[in-house]
């Protein structure tokens, strides 16, 4: 146990997810109640180097709980990386009277609060991601929201794929994650998925696939492409070329960020956001927070960062199963 935290920080740092103002309103109303100054710092560890930091009240998180994105803003600090910086970054958070932290984001958002618990400022991680790829939890901040946006679109180029009687290959985000696609490709009926994490790169097979299904009476095909594979405008080409159907790629892209978080990731942000609070108000440090078999958990930074993962076998399986 340290000393009583008196001054807790927040900020949001990576990739902006859907959820995010609703942990940061979480974070910040948790704090005042439990007697503690609470600090926003403005895009993310980039800020923090340059001082950024605004004062919070009540006030300053109001009306903000369905918006998307993320009022504190975000951007990536490579230069974090660096062992000098990260001291610089921890004597401006003592500097500032900062002696609890909260960064919300993916993992690299977590090493960047990592290497300051290790300089002696308390921080908690809180997983705000689309990408659903932080091994120590179940759950992340912005994913259930970044599904809905996907399978919404991809019902709509249906429809026109359909009309057509045409070929789509629709790319969905996750970087190397295949976590929004597979979710995606199941709950869209798609005839294929392809995802970093199982697909062997055997478009003949695929190609064959439509050839095949389309002697059967077959007038349209769905393919959901994961980020990670990529190259959908390529492949769209090819598969037009091999099979002689009409095939277009649609790369949904950023819009998966964006929106009005569902109703679960406002609950979840706001659960895991003050829980953060709570454990550093507790005396706790270099935590992450996390939602496993249906509780809100933590572990160690260290820990956690060392976990793997990779996506669940039954409903890969099952997909292939659908979609034939």
């Amino acid at each position: 146990m340290g000393s009583k935290v008196k001054t807790i920080a927040v900020l949001t740092s990576g990739g902006d997810a859907p959820g995010m103002n609703a942990a940061i309103r979480a974070v910040v109303r948790t704090a005042l109640g439990a007697g503690c100054k609470v600090k926003g710092i403005m895009r993310g560890f980039q800020g923090l180097l340059e001082e950024d930091i605004i004062d919070m009240d009540a006030k300053s998180v109001s009306d903000i709980i369905q918006r998307g994105g993320t009022i504190l803003y975000t951007a990536r600090c490579l230069d974090m990386l660096k062992p000098e910086v990260q001291d610089i970054a921890a004597d401006i958070c003592r500097k500032h009277e900062i002696d609890g932290l909260v960064v919300i984001g993916g993992d690299g958002s977590f090493k960047g609060a990592q290497v300051l618990a290790r300089r002696g400022i308390n921080a908690v991680g809180v997983p705000g991601t689309i990408d659903l790829d932080i091994a120590c939890t179940d759950y992340t901040i912005g994913f259930d929201t970044a599904v809905n946006t996907a399978m919404e679109t991809i019902d709509k180029v249906r429809d026109t794929s359909t009309s057509h009687e045409r070929c789509s290959v629709i790319e969905v985000m996750g970087r190397h994650a295949g976590f929004i696609a597979l979710w995606c490709g199941i709950a869209n009926g798609a005839e294929e998925i392809l995802i970093s994490e199982r697909y062997d790169y055997d478009e003949q097979r695929i190609i064959n696939n439509i050839i095949e299904k389309r002697k059967k009476g077959k007038k349209h095909y769905i393919i959901v492409n994961a980020e990670g594979v990529g190259d959908s405008n390529g492949m769209a080409k090819r598969i037009e070329a091999a099979t002689g159907m009409e095939t277009r790629a649609t790369i949904i892209g950023h819009a998966q960020r964006g929106g009005s978080p569902t109703a679960r990731d406002r609950l979840y942000a706001s659960m895991m956001g003050a829980k953060a609070v709570d454990l550093l108000v507790s005396g706790a440090s270099k935590r992450i927070v996390g939602y496993k078999n249906g509780e809100y958990v933590d572990y160690d930074i260290e820990e956690g960062l060392a976990m793997t993962k990779d996506i669940d076998q039954y409903m890969y399986d099952l997909s292939i199963r659908l979609s034939k």
